[in-house]
C-alpha cells in the first residue's frame, strides 16, 4: 500500500467526531468504483480464453487441441506458453507497477494516481478490443496490469483518508464489493458475448473493461485531494478547510487536524520505513 498515510501518533483510541456527509459518501463510492477494473479483469480473461473465435485467431494450436483432438485431457489442451503469458502478464505488470504507483501516490497525490491508473487501463482495454496480433494482446494486458497496480494502491488509501473514523471500515468495504461486482459483471458479459454470431464477441468482452476505466478517470477528475496529502505537502490552511468540509460544517475538527499534522511531522522523521529496528512505524496505520 502506498505511503503517505497517517500513523497512530497521539490519536490512538480516539473517536473523532465526523458526519457521513453526502460529499464523503459519494466521493468514497465513486472512488471505490476503481475496484471494478480489478474485478472485471479477474473475471473476463477466463471466459475469453475459452471462446472458440478468440482461440482460432490467436492460439490456433490450442483451438485444434480443444476442437479436434479428443485424446488429450483438459489441461493439455490449454498447455500454451503464449496463452499463459497472455493471462499472467496482467498480474506481473500489476506487481511491478504497484511499487511505482506507491511513489506516485505519495509524492503526487491520490487524485493523480487514480487518474493515471484509469487512463492507462483505458488504453489497455481499447488495445485488447482492437487487437489483430498476439503482441497487441500482451501489450494491452500489461497496460491493464499497470492500471490495476495504480488502482489498488491509491483507491483504498483515498477512501481511508476521506472517510470519518467510525465509518472507515464500512466505506472501505465498497472497494472490495466492487471487485466482486466486477467479477460478476465480467462473467455475465462473457455469457452474452459468447452467443454473438460473427466471431467478434470476444472483442466486446475485452473492450468492456473500458467502462470501469472511464468511471475511474471521471471520478478522479471530480474528487478532491485528501487533507492528509495536503498536510504532507505543507498546505495546512487548505487541508483544514477540506477537513471541515468533508466532516461537516458543524463538526469540531481541531483535534483530528492537530493529530494529522503531528502524524505528518512524525512521518517525515522516518528515513527508512522498511528497516525494522524494533520501533518500526507504519506509514499507513490510520488514526
Amino acid at each position: 500500500m502506498a505511503g503517505g498515510g497517517i500513523l497512530t501518533h497521539g490519536g490512538a483510541g480516539k473517536d473523532y467526531p465526523g458526519n457521513l456527509t453526502r460529499y464523503v459518501l459519494i466521493t468514497c463510492i465513486v472512488a471505490a468504483m476503481g475496484g471494478l477494473i480489478f474485478g472485471y479483469d479477474l473475471g473476463i480473461s477466463g471466459g475469453v480464453t475459452s471462446m472458440a473465435p478468440f482461440l482460432r485467431k490467436f492460439f490456433p494450436s490450442v483451438y485444434r487441441k480443444e476442437a479436434v483432438d479428443s485424446s488429450t485431457n483438459q489441461y493439455c489442451k490449454f498447455n500454451s506458453q503464449i496463452l499463459t503469458l497472455f493471462t499472467s502478464s496482467l498480474y506481473l505488470a500489476a506487481l511491478v507497477a504497484s511499487f511505482f504507483a506507491s511513489m506516485v501516490t505519495q509524492n503526487l497525490g491520490r487524485k493523480i494516481s487514480m487518474f493515471l491508473g484509469g487512463l492507462i487501463f483505458l488504453c489497455g482495454a481499447l488495445l485488447n478490443a482492437l487487437a489483430q496480433k498476439i503482441s497487441m494482446l500482451i501489450i494491452g494486458r500489461i497496460l491493464l496490469g499497470i492500471g490495476v497496480g495504480f488502482a489498488t494502491q491509491s483507491v483504498p488509501l483515498f477512501v481511508s483518508e476521506m472517510a470519518p473514523h467510525k465509518y472507515r471500515g464500512a466505506l472501505n468495504v465498497c472497494f472490495q464489493l466492487c471487485i466482486t461486482v466486477g467479477i460478476l459483471v465480467a462473467n455475465l458479459v462473457n455469457y452474452g458475448t459468447n452467443m454473438i454470431k460473427g466471431n467478434w464477441g470476444w472483442r466486446l468482452s475485452l473492450g468492456g473493461a473500458a467502462v470501469p476505466a472511464v468511471l475511474m478517470v471521471l471520478s478522479s477528475l471530480w474528487v478532491s485531494e485528501t487533507p492528509n496529502f495536503l498536510i504532507g505537502r505543507g498546505n495546512y490552511s487548505l487541508a483544514k478547510r477540506k477537513l471541515q468540509r468533508i466532516r461537516g460544517a458543524d463538526v469540531d475538527v481541531q483535534a483530528e487536524y492537530d493529530d494529522l499534522v503531528a502524524a505528518s511531522e512524525a512521518l517525515k522523521q522516518v528515513k527508512h520505513p522498511w528497516n525494522d529496528n524494533g520501533a518500526r512505524i507504519s506509514p499507513i496505520e490510520m488514526i
